[in-house]
């Protein structure tokens, strides 16, 4: 394998211009491994220079350093190795490496045995080794060419003459180039400026348009400056220098990474500060140190209706609220002549007339020397909308002070953090004695329904409330309308606030209306079952009068049936009579049946659980005052039924009142529960309540809804019969079914609209 011309010319051609600048022994050492380095079958060189007082070969020119020789270092020597190159000037490695000198132990230690050592002298006067390390499998027969044309071209180097003065002695990277902008000379600091690169390789360090400024240099004859080029992490400035005799450019470069990016970012940073001065919501602006506006940023106009020329020359002072000027401009002036720095809140009246919260950090820019204020900066605020956040939290806290209601502050894990004055006087929990635990206050049945329900529904909602009662620590129990807020804050943390509403009066209010309307309930039932019993007994005494005449007569006529042959026609007709009047007296008592089971009604489609839970809640209280807890199992989507709401609300009303009772008899003093069912079966409705009581027995069960029929000590016994006939006039039916601890009772209803059952309500 021989080395072509192209792959030499280039590197070769870089180190014959430094060859011919005869710098030191070293540089010249570096440039020619540069310069052979860049032939592809080369992997490694070294050039040693011959030291006569040692007898041995040195290192010149860098590269890796090779290991010391094998034995005494004071007895080595290279002379053997430096007459046999006399003789023959090129040696392969592997026979270099079996003589008998230091520099063969060297490359054995060093493990290189595949190249050539070739005689070689870069100065007159001096011996000179070049050792060339090469790829494995390439040939060596191409070397001692190599060796002739490296001698040929130092004896050509000493031949030339050097480079022009000023270029090799400019201490900047300089090269001369042509009108075609093709390197003629360079010097050695630009060879530096290259590294390990050759000089066909210059354009790399150039500015992408330097054929245009060479040609602009020589044509319009002037110097062309500071023109920057990038050299990969490298920012070089170019300077263009015309020779108009010779017509050459001379370019001289610097390299100015850090000042071109300290410059950079110097102009980005006053590009940013001139963006967020301009853009910011902030107000900031220069003043004299006696409150005159110097300057303002655009944000004078948004936040005070000024242009900022506007309020060059103005006083700070007569922007102020009266109350502020005086206190607040003394007590800036001295902090700011004191400290240097100064923050305060005042009020500034903007240019509609209305006045504003601001609050302003101020520095002073004091004299180099003297130290004295010359001017002062401002960056200003509006904080107007946050003084009233701040002003309506005051009152709100003022209002939760005051408050009647009891006002509890309660953390996530329900620990309470504070008490308003009301709840204090209400649990008897003075100012200075800790706080209980929320356990401590409720109920267990309440507390149960807190962790049940409330904190969910109040984290989904926001808001939840239901009847429970709190207890005082001095004993008792105190009957509230309790409210669960839950808030969030600003970092989305959870808190919350229990709002309990005294609601003692109103139980004592509720009770005696209850016991009025169960007066008044019971006197409507006594006046009704008055009238009933006059209306059929007014009814019923004509008939039965009759009845009792025809009777009577019927009797005198028997007697004489013997003598009188027309006394049998006679008690015939008393008797006819008799039959005629009893019908009647039994059609009077189906038209008084009918007006109770069948009397005016409002029909309309109903939502049958709507209807359900209305009842529920009427019978809430009866039902807590029993420890009796309803269950509600009904289904949102039921289909409607089609009945009188009143009649059918009265109707589940007695059925849950039945129930309660029930559940009462069993479980006095304990907690029990009613469960409310409803169901689609058989084209019909089915509403069930299902009670835990002591259920009814066979017996029972037949006279059920029998009227008057009742096992309770008050009862009359109406109840269940009229709700019976209610149902029933709906075209519906009352059923009862014993249960295993208890009864139930089912109302099942038409669905839609029944037209048969409604022309004959209204019949």
């Amino acid at each position: 394998m021989s080395l072509s011309s192209d792959q030499a010319a280039v590197p070769l051609q870089a180190w014959l211009r430094i060859q011919r600048e005869a710098p030191s022994l070293n540089e010249r050492a570096a440039a020619l491994r540069r310069a052979v380095l860049g032939c592809p079958q080369v992997r490694q060189a070294w050039y040693l220079a011959w030291q006569p007082a040692s007898g041995t070969y040195a290192q010149e020119g860098g590269g890796p350093r090779l290991p010391p020789g094998q034995g005494d270092p004071l007895a080595a020597g290279d002379q053997v190795l430096f007459e046999a190159l006399l003789a023959q000037p090129s040696m392969s490695l592997d026979a270099l490496r079996q003589l008998p000198c230091w520099l063969a132990g060297r490359l054995r230690r060093a493990a290189i045995h595949h190249g050539q050592a070739l005689a070689l002298s870069l100065e007159d006067g001096s011996a000179g080794l070049l050792l060339l390390q090469v790829e494995e499998g390439a040939g060596l027969e191409w070397l001692p060419w190599l060796r002739q044309l490296l001698v040929q071209l130092v004896g050509l180097a000493g031949g030339m003459s050097r480079s022009a003065p000023l270029l090799s002695a400019d201490p900047q990277p300089a090269l001369l180039l042509d009108e075609r902008a093709q390197p003629l000379e360079f010097n050695q600091a630009l060879q530096a400026l290259l590294g390990e690169r050759s000089l066909a390789q210059v354009e790399a360090l150039l500015p992408v348009n330097h054929l245009p400024l060479v040609r602009a240099c020589l044509e319009q004859r002037r110097a062309i400056e500071a023109v920057e080029a990038q050299d990969g992490e490298r920012i070089l400035i170019w300077s263009f220098i015309p020779d108009l005799a010779e017509r050459q450019v001379l370019a001289r470069c610097r390299e100015a990474t850090q000042e071109v990016r300290d410059q950079r970012e110097a102009a980005r940073a006053r590009r940013l500060y001139r963006l967020i001065t301009e853009n910011t919501t902030d107000l900031i602006s220069r003043h004299t140190p006696e409150g005159v506006f110097l300057d303002a940023s655009p944000a004078s106009w948004t936040l005070l209706g000024y242009w900022p020329e506007e309020l060059r020359g103005r006083s700070v002072d007569s922007l102020l609220h009266p109350l502020d000027q005086t206190q607040q401009a003394r007590q800036a002036y001295e902090a700011l002549e004191q400290d240097g720095y100064h923050t305060m809140t005042y009020r500034i009246r903007h240019r509609d007339g209305h006045y504003l919260w601001f609050e302003t950090a101020s520095r002073a820019i004091r004299e180099t020397y003297t130290g004295a204020v010359v001017e002062v900066v401002s960056v200003s605020r509006d904080i107007t909308a946050r003084i009233q956040a701040e002003e309506n939290k005051r009152r709100l806290a003022e209002v939760v002070e005051a408050n009647t209601d009891l006002v509890l502050f309660i953390e996530p894990g329900g620990r309470l953090t504070h008490l308003n004055p009301s709840a204090r006087r209400a649990l008897g929990i003075a100012a200075e004695q800790p706080l209980p635990t929320l356990p401590q206050l409720l109920a267990e049945a309440d507390l149960a329904l807190l962790e049940r329900e409330g904190w969910a529904r109040a984290d989904a909602g926001g808001v939840w409330s239901c009847e429970a009662r709190l207890l005082p620590l001095a004993g008792g129990s105190l009957p509230v309308s309790l409210v669960l807020l839950a808030h969030r804050g600003a970092g989305d943390e959870r808190y919350y606030s229990l709002v309990a509403r005294d609601m003692t009066e109103r139980e004592l209010r509720e009770a005696q209306q209850r016991r009025h309307q169960d007066e008044l309930a019971h006197t409507a039932r006594l006046v009704t079952l008055g009238e009933l019993a006059s209306g059929i007994a007014h009814e019923i005494n004509q008939p039965l009068a009759a009845v009792v005449n025809y009777a009577g007569a019927s009797q005198r006529y028997l007697q004489g049936v013997g003598g009188d042959p027309a006394a049998t026609d006679k008690v015939a007709q008393g008797l006819a009579r008799i039959t005629e009047h009893a019908n009647h007296a039994s059609e009077v008592i189906k038209r008084l049946r009918a007006f109770l089971r069948k009397g005016q009604r409002r029909m309309q489609a109903l939502d049958l659980a709507e209807v359900a839970r209305e009842a529920v809640r009427l019978c809430h209280w009866e039902a807590g005052a029993a420890q009796v807890a309803v269950c509600d199992a009904l289904p949102d989507n039921l289909p409607p039924v089609f009945a009188d709401r009143v009649l059918l609300e009265q109707v589940l009303l007695n059925l849950l009142r039945n129930a309660i009772e029930a559940n009462r008899e069993v479980h006095a003093g304990a907690a029990s529960q009613i469960r409310l069912e409803a169901r689609e079966q058989d084209g019909s409705l089915a509403i069930r309540v299902l009670d835990q009581g002591p259920g009814v027995s066979d017996e029972q069960l037949v006279k059920l809804f029998t009227p008057f029929y009742t096992s309770k000590a008050e009862g009359l016994g109406l109840g269940l019969s009229m709700s019976r006939s209610i149902v029933e006039g709906f075209g519906g039916a009352l059923e009862a079914f014993p249960l295993e601890g208890g009864l139930c009772l089912e109302c099942r209803l038409p669905l839609g609209r029944d037209d048969e059952s409604l022309s004959n309500s209204r019949g």
